[in-house]
């Protein structure tokens, strides 16, 4: 009897011992860690869920593009907003957005409530900004952008009809042929690009939501053009001045003269000493490029200087001249209208008028005309020394980046090798047979160009 107490007795020790067990090693399960990830997963879940930084749970969504003559109160009054309501939304909006603005083309969203009202308003100018209006009891404006995302690309071409066509058929954002213009602006004639000239470019691309927004700026490139090969590497020091273009023995890309006072343009008639005048209609020296563009399109002063010009005559329509400095002057003719005064200094690259085709002229152009020491000559004929070199104290870390830029520039090949490009060290190319096909770069004196820039 006494040994089926004791038996008894220690089964029931053994059951609470295993219990006490049970108890104490459940406190350590993974049943946290799964709460945990389940939050996480609710968390990843919520922030799907906003759009332009709003909750879009309880909404519906409707996305349209503004069309052609539609306002800011034909869209709303379509979401029931009243007029009253839509006028203090423009008061309330102008400090951040004129709603005037918003123009055809351009997306926006409506956040509709479940009685089809809208609660949110967000209109788009463009594919980063954005303008949130909340629509509900209290009306607020406020702006964001999207996160933009910066990539670095690279790529390889020959020039058969032009660098802007060239540039979309490698499926890159043809505004890199404006930037190139832009860097090489003082070495490179781009109103004269030959066929087989070619190019290779190590650039920034901005993305929005995995959609391309555009070229950033060009880091380094190789532009070979009429025999010759120029480089440019983007160096900016750690101090935080501006950067700027430098070739290969880091001496500056900017010279001291653009090639042209224009961005977007063709040569129309070049300097010479023999041309029929289109008014006139006798043959006359031309002493002088013509650089036909659009109405409208800003001129830009070629180098820092003085106005000491900026009047109207009656061959020159109207006209601005600058005193760079004792040997060389330029002027700037048949202006719709000019943008500077008399005694007004100016910078390279500021606008100075805007084409037109006032004075003796036949259509919108402007004349550009150069003197050097006293005399005209032929603006595009000169060539001027770089300006400021890379600094010493900078040497060093021009140099690292300029070995990296060179062996990413190396490595990069054409769809169709040239035939007669060789490869020496870094940047040497063997180019004697490379234009033998290349469009005359010198015309007949008396002949009327068209030559598309880009």
């Amino acid at each position: 009897m006494t040994l089926k107490k004791n038996v008894l007795a220690l089964l029931v020790l053994v059951v609470l011992v295993l219990g006490a067990g049970f108890i104490v090693f459940s406190s350590f399960d993974t049943t946290p860690e799964t709460l945990s990830e389940t939050a996480g997963q609710q968390d990843a879940a919520a922030e799907q869920q906003l759009v332009f930084g709003l909750s879009a749970d309880t909404y519906q969504l409707e996305q349209h593009q503004v069309r052609r003559n539609e306002f800011l109160s034909d869209i709303l009054q379509r979401y029931h907003v009243d007029l009253p309501t839509i006028s203090a939304i423009a008061a309330k909006s102008k400090p951040v957005y004129d709603v005037r603005r918003i123009g055809a083309g351009n997306q926006y969203t409506v956040f509709k409530d479940n009685a089809g009202k809208a609660a949110y308003f967000v209109y788009q100018p463009n594919a980063v900004d954005y303008i949130v209006y909340d629509l509900r009891d209290t009306i607020a404006v406020h702006a964001g952008q999207k996160e933009v995302v910066t990539q670095i690309e690279t790529v390889a071409g020959i020039i058969n009809s032009s660098l802007y066509e060239t540039l979309q058929k490698e499926n890159v954002n043809p505004d890199l042929a404006v930037q190139l213009a832009e860097i090489y602006g003082w070495a490179v004639n781009f109103y004269q690009i030959n066929k087989g000239d070619w190019f290779k470019l190590v650039y920034e691309r901005k993305y929005v939501e995995g959609n391309p927004i555009g070229a950033g700026k060009i880091i380094s490139s190789v532009f070979a053009h009429d025999g010759e090969e120029f480089q440019a590497y983007y160096f900016q020091p750690d101090d935080g001045t501006d950067g700027s273009y430098y070739d290969q023995n880091g001496k500056s890309l900017r010279r001291t003269f653009l090639k042209a006072p224009l961005k977007y343009t063709r040569i129309s008639s070049r300097y010479t000493m023999r041309r029929f005048h289109p008014v006139q209609r006798r043959w006359k020296a031309h002493l002088g490029t013509d650089f036909a563009a659009p109405h409208g399109t800003p001129i830009v002063a070629t180098a820092n200087g003085v106005v000491v010009e900026a009047t109207y005559s009656g061959g020159n329509g109207n006209y601005v001249k600058v005193q760079h400095d004792n040997v060389y002057t330029t002027q700037y003719l048949h202006m719709s209208r000019r943008a500077v005064k008399r005694g007004q200094r100016v910078s390279q690259g500021q606008v100075i008028g805007y084409v037109g085709s006032t004075g003796l002229a036949t259509g919108p152009h402007v004349c550009y005309r150069f003197w050097k020491h006293g005399r005209q000559v032929d603006a595009l004929a000169q060539k001027f020394p770089p300006s400021v070199p890379i600094a010493d104290k900078y040497r060093t870390a021009f140099t690292r980046l300029l070995n990296t830029q060179q062996y990413e520039l190396a490595r990069l090949n054409f769809e169709a090798e040239p035939s007669n490009l060789e490869l020496y060290g870094s940047f040497s190319f063997k180019m004697e047979d490379l234009f033998a096909q290349s469009e005359s770069a010198e015309p007949a004196a008396d002949e009327h160009l068209d030559i598309t820039m880009l």
